[in-house]
């Protein structure tokens, strides 16, 4: 019988044991552990609702696309590679001042209880000045798209969001922020059917407590370290528990999730999404090495 509770010993040195699983900390459960040296991992494009008509879809969605496998190539070392291995997934924006993409992976639960994300993952404009370019990303970030089952009373659905806003209009601000509301809902085609809403518009970003945290950026543009990231939700409540950033806990007493009505064919919806944005006309990259979501059910 495999130990499953993280208070005996034998859990923590099967852990330890695997080196790709120790790096994390993870809650007794494990959902997915996705490492990008074997694949996608079922990461895609956050593609817009539309009907009938791709036109359809809301503005901000249709900049979007795909991630992809990378090497994190460099025009002056070659290629930089993962971790641990050749690869991570890259999530890159257009080269447009605003510009946003976001990746998703759609998963959903079966029990409402605690989850825990981890992930390490870097962030950096393209390489195309020989110059440091700190303040070219604007921000990045994750957020959670969630719903309770159609046996729950009362269900709402729940988006929480955090970001790291690097720099606006050219100013440096390194702090985390989070939102909770979003964009108006609006009827997608003519079926009555389909509603769709941007929660990543511009708008509404607020502060977490203790926001401001620099991060470890290199002295040139094509250099990169790893970030490690934790952040515990429960499901039951639809709170946030906990958040942390390499050496920083934060305060997550003040933080608050998009909470909207629930959408009639979204039940028990657990989706991550991971996204990036560029301040300046040139493409920003955020990398994720790996991450591991996990749960206590």
């Amino acid at each position: 019988m495999i130990e499953t509770d993280p208070s005996r010993p034998l859990y923590h040195a099967m852990l330890r044991a695997d080196p790709t699983l120790s790096r994390y900390d993870p809650l007794p459960r494990i959902i997915t552990h996705d490492r990008f040296a074997s694949g996608h991992c079922g990461w895609s494009q956050l593609v817009g609702n539309y009907e009938d008509d791709l036109d359809t879809m809301l503005p901000g969605y249709a900049q979007h696309g795909s991630a992809m496998l990378s090497t994190l190539p460099h025009w002056d070392a070659g290629s930089h590679g993962g971790m641990d291995s050749s690869y991570a997934l890259k999530i890159a924006t257009k080269p447009r001042a605003g510009a946003r993409n976001v990746a998703i992976k759609r998963h959903t639960f079966r029990k409402r209880g605690p989850i825990r994300l981890e992930a390490y993952l870097c962030f950096k404009p393209e390489a195309n000045e020989l110059k440091l370019s700190e303040t070219d990303v604007r921000s990045v970030g994750f957020l959670f798209d969630l719903q309770g089952g159609d046996s729950d009373g009362d269900v709402m659905r729940v988006m929480p969001h955090l970001r790291f806003l690097n720099a606006l209009d050219g100013v440096h601000e390194q702090k985390w922020q989070f939102k909770r509301q979003t964009g108006a809902l609006q009827r997608i085609g003519t079926q009555d059917k389909i509603l769709s809403h941007d929660h990543l518009n511009p708008n509404d970003w607020q502060d977490l407590p203790g926001a401001a945290q620099k991060l470890c950026y290199n002295e040139i543009p094509t250099k990169v370290n790893w970030t490690y990231i934790r952040f515990d939700f429960d499901l039951e409540t639809m709170q946030a528990t906990g958040f942390q950033c390499n050496d920083r806990v934060f305060d997550v007493a003040g933080f608050d999730s998009i909470s909207i009505p629930a959408m009639k064919n979204l039940w028990c919806m657990l989706n991550i999404c991971f996204f990036a944005e560029t301040d300046t006309d040139k493409r920003a990259f955020l990398y994720l090495d790996s991450l591991c979501l996990s749960g206590d059910f």
